[in-house]
């Protein structure tokens, strides 16, 4: 039986070493935007803890090493040994060293009432055991093999070091496992070089599945596919599926929007993952309808909303699932139903035709200068997104045979269209306050969102948001502020840096529009901007430069959802499409 390849080689400091399935992972960074100089144990239970720093020694001192890793295996190389790390499963790493010792200690050497680690060695079975007030779980250390180790701070309270330590003397090997509260003690039943081989097929078999269409043209695939992989959890807490966290990093949520792109990566490959995806946010629907802001281990927010991109979703979804039963799509219909209503009444001022975010954050571009004047505003893209909606709705319900509810659907979503126009002034669209009516227009990307229509639009429309999207389009992708614009910030958030889900939904648009060229030009300049700068939150638009979260799932899956139409339009002889300035008006 062949051996399956190990996979990229990545930094633990722009990526964390983590396993499908499991909720912590291992990196230096252990708070937003803070990275420390060694390698945690981070566990993303009731939020983001650093919990054991792990800190290779020699002599009794601490040393510098290379820390490398590939998605099976965690090492860190010194001149004297190495240390190795791999998961078993998705509660249980072992760890085995030679040449090089290693102390595993609490991050925090402070033990309060309320925040802390306790530590003890377990008169039961001989282990180590940290028990967190933050995490609310445990962490055992099991000696396999090797010298005995030397242990600090056991049973101690208030300000202490607390952990164990292993000798540089000879080879050792342990394990570490997170759990509730109490398990039999733990038995190895694999040799260290089994449990990472596993996890090599284990990572083989996704990336076979999610990405079988890769080649040396789409050179990040698998890299991409590692970013979903090890950012997917188990179900726990509120988290009802197995679920791809928007990274393992600070930015640990699932995000009602964010958690569409990633459905779409893994559809065509993990039907049922993708289908959890799509799910998980709709099961935390209020009795209102609207979806819950963000769900994550311990919390469900409701205090904002996302943009209602899920229609646009759903039927992407249901092209690359074909399989899906009649019942998942009653209980899609009626889900996707209730959200839009939520829209069409909560979020409708009485007597007007377009519904109106109450902040940017309800919008997703949080900051977009979109919202500089006023915060509670009818805005273009929200009610391009709606059409979306409800032509998917009047879609899904001819398929189940609701007939009526069919041409109730797509008479709404003609009167959506009809007042979405009203704010085309001939050359732009307007935003509108809800609350004064007053207008005005901004350099903010969010604005030409209505391409997303793309022939529903007339063809002047379209031909002047293809224009004004051109002038966006930086040598690294679409800018979301114009670059021109006193308002641009190279680290703005969404006031000019270069986003995933903008460029995937205006290639979309462009598409569907006609502009080819110009559609292949976002996809071909964003995936070429990944394959330098890996898969972080955003991007400078003008360096190229990754910035904020590096480890960003939904950046990782618009590259996978690009790569694989791109690989699948290439005709068969190879050739390339024609460049996007000879593109004729359509």
């Amino acid at each position: 039986m062949p051996v399956a390849p190990p996979g990229p080689q990545f930094s633990v400091r722009e990526i964390p070493f983590s396993h499908c399935g499991s909720w912590f992972d291992f990196s230096p960074v252990i708070a937003e935007r803070t990275y420390a100089d060694d390698v945690h144990l981070v566990s993303h239970q009731s939020g983001l803890h650093p919990v054991l720093r792990l800190v290779p020694h020699l002599d009794g001192s601490r040393v510098d090493t290379s820390v490398t890793a590939v998605p099976s295996r965690l090492t860190w190389t010194h001149d004297a040994g190495r240390i190795e790390l791999a998961y078993e499963s998705t509660d249980t790493v072992r760890v085995r060293g030679t040449g090089l010792g290693l102390r595993i200690v609490a991050a925090a050497p402070v033990l309060t009432p309320f925040s802390g680690a306790y530590f003890l060695r377990d008169p039961v079975d001989g282990s180590y055991l940290f028990t967190l007030y933050e995490t609310g779980r445990r962490y055992r250390v099991t000696v396999l093999s090797g010298p005995a180790v030397a242990v600090e701070g056991a049973q101690q309270l208030g300000t202490a070091q607390r952990g164990v330590v292993l000798a540089d003397t000879d080879t050792w090997e342990v394990a570490i496992e997170e759990y509730d509260n109490a398990r039999p003690p733990y038995r190895p039943t694999l040799a260290f070089d089994q449990v990472a081989e596993t996890a090599t097929t284990a990572f083989a078999e996704f990336v076979a599945a999610v990405a079988p269409w890769r080649t040396d043209r789409t050179p990040a695939a698998e890299l991409a596919a590692y970013v979903l992989w090890s950012a997917t959890v188990r179900p726990a807490g509120f988290v009802t599926r197995p679920a791809v966290l928007m990274s393992k990093h600070w930015m640990d949520k699932v995000w009602s929007w964010d958690h569409c792109f990633n459905a779409l990566a893994l559809a065509s490959g993990l039907a049922d993952l993708a289908w959890d995806q799509f799910q998980l946010p709709f099961e935390h629907q209020d009795t209102s309808g609207a979806l819950p802001d963000s769900v994550t281990h311990s919390e469900v927010l409701y205090n904002f909303v996302k943009p209602p991109i899920h229609g646009w979703a759903l039927r992407r979804l249901r092209q690359r699932i074909p399989t899906l039963a009649r019942d998942e799509l009653v209980e899609a219909y009626r889900r996707l139903e209730c959200w839009t209503r939520f829209w069409l009444t909560a979020r409708r001022v009485p007597g007007q035709a377009l519904a109106h975010y109450q902040h940017g954050n309800d919008s997703g571009w949080d900051n977009a200068t979109t919202f500089d004047p006023e915060r509670v505003v009818e805005s273009a893209d929200l009610a391009a997104f709606l059409v979306l909606q409800m032509r998917e709705l009047a879609d899904l319900a001819g398929q189940l045979g609701l007939a009526e509810q069919a041409t109730s659907w797509t008479e709404e979503a003609d009167q959506m269209r009809a007042a979405l126009l009203e704010l085309w002034t001939g050359q732009e669209f307007v935003i509108r306050s809800a609350g004064t009516r007053r207008t005005w227009t901004s350099a903010s990307l969010l604005d030409l969102m209505p391409v997303v229509l793309g022939d529903e639009l007339p063809e002047a429309v379209r031909q002047a948001l293809a224009d004004r999207i051109k002038a966006h389009l930086t040598p690294h992708g679409l800018a979301t502020e114009l670059p021109t614009s006193p308002h641009y910030q190279a680290d703005g958030y969404w006031r000019g840096p270069i986003w995933a889900p903008a460029t995937v939904l205006i290639e979309d648009g462009l598409r569907r529009s006609g502009f080819t060229g110009l559609a292949d030009e976002v996809s071909s300049r964003f995936r070429a901007l990944c394959e330098q700068s890996g898969f972080a939150e955003n991007f400078d638009a003008l360096t190229g430069a990754g910035l904020r979260d590096r480890a960003y799932t939904w950046t990782a899956s618009a590259y996978l959802v690009l790569a694989a139409a791109y690989e699948h339009r290439r005709p068969p002889g190879g050739g390339n499409t024609q460049p996007f300035p000879a593109e004729k008006t359509p």
